[in-house]
């Protein structure tokens, strides 16, 4: 399925099929850390909470100087209503060709492959800059639900880190 990339008021917007992405700025981003559901209408009334830690990392990166445009965190919306079930995005710029991804579906959201699309898009996105070679991903070993999706994209499980179990992207599947 093609992958459409746009820009609305100066956010980056992706969309594939029934999945809009919809790039959370640092001012709109500030809400969401804060709980607030922002400009957005939410499944469950408010982001889910790691849609607010990973808007927190957005303002922090915007503070410090160091926001890149592109390579933060995306609302995950139903192209259809506009409806938000969850985030998903960067945990910042590419390094050294690398750029490491994480999601977050509202409880509402869950076991409709939402996270599966939203990660899939995303790395594709991703893939065709030219400064990205390898999409990184992390999860704990008990998260097994994350890992499906992981693997149900293409990942590859690589060497843990730490405690966590790292996988690695560097093409998409046919």
């Amino acid at each position: 399925m093609t992958l459409h990339a746009s820009h609305d008021a100066g956010s980056l917007v992706l969309t594939q099929g029934r999945l809009t992405l919809r790039e959370q700025l640092p001012g709109e981003a500030a809400l969401l850390a804060d709980g607030k559901p922002g400009a957005l209408t939410w499944i469950d009334g408010v982001p889910g909470e790691g849609t607010m830690s990973a808007a927190s990392m957005t303002v922090a990166a915007a503070g410090a100087g160091v926001y890149h445009p592109g390579w933060g965190l995306f609302a995950i919306q139903r192209t259809e209503d506009r409806i938000a079930v969850g985030g998903v995005g960067f945990h910042g710029p590419p390094d050294r060709g690398a750029v490491e991804i994480g999601y977050d579906l509202s409880e509402s959201g869950r076991g409709a492959g939402w996270a599966t699309d939203a990660a899939r898009a995303l790395c594709q996105w991703a893939l065709g800059q030219p400064e990205v070679v390898v999409v990184l991903a992390t999860t704990e070993p008990g998260n097994l639900a994350s890992q499906k999706v992981l693997e149900r994209i293409g990942f590859e499980r690589v060497a843990n880190r730490g405690d966590l179990w790292s996988y690695e992207l560097t093409t998409m599947p046919e």
